[in-house]
């Protein structure tokens, strides 16, 4: 069967770009361009030069100007949870483009269909960087990492749909 505005998956009809043609370069570059800039961040903290080994003495220096001094034994513990911290928070946001991108591009899903996109957009660019990061000498890919990133993501997510869900109701309600 035909579909005037897409292809069906499901009981879903998913929309392609060529659905609606009064959408020009703007509108897609205005969609996607975080999705980009996150990507390529992620693409530069992934480089040799962010390694542990690099961003210890740096975070070390604004940890202990704000919280004071700190041994070297209890640096090492909280080194690991800034990074991996930093890992959730920014994967987590990463995850917001890509569910931000989604549910411009593809306006006749349910946020449903958005947010596993979204997932497995954030899913694909953590296991690319993560096998990137094999190849470099002073840092370790771990599939830990991919699953903590996702986890990132997923939260993220939750959250926006909790708060759409309690504070703007109609915003989930959408043409199907």
């Amino acid at each position: 069967m035909i579909y005037p505005f897409g292809f069906k998956i499901g009981l879903v009809t998913v929309p392609t770009i060529m659905s609606s043609s009064e959408r020009g370069a703007r509108f897609w570059i205005r969609a996607w361009w975080p999705v980009v800039l996150g990507i390529s961040i992620i693409a530069l903290e992934s480089t040799a030069a962010f390694g542990s080994d690099h961003t210890s003495g740096p975070l070390r220096l604004l940890f202990q100007a704000i919280f004071g001094p700190v041994s070297n034994a209890n640096w090492e513990e909280i080194h690991h949870l800034i990074r991996k911290s930093g890992h959730f928070t920014g994967y987590g946001l990463l995850g917001l483009a890509w569910l931000r991108a989604w549910w411009m591009s593809l306006p006749r899903t349910v946020f449903m269909v958005d947010t596993v996109l979204a997932l497995l957009g954030t899913a694909m660019t953590a296991s690319a960087d993560e096998f990137h990061q094999t190849f470099l000498p002073n840092r370790t890919g771990r599939p830990q990492d991919v699953l903590l990133d996702c986890t990132g993501a997923l939260a993220m997510q939750l959250l926006v749909y909790l708060f759409i869900r309690f504070f703007r109701p109609k915003g989930l309600k959408r043409v199907v």
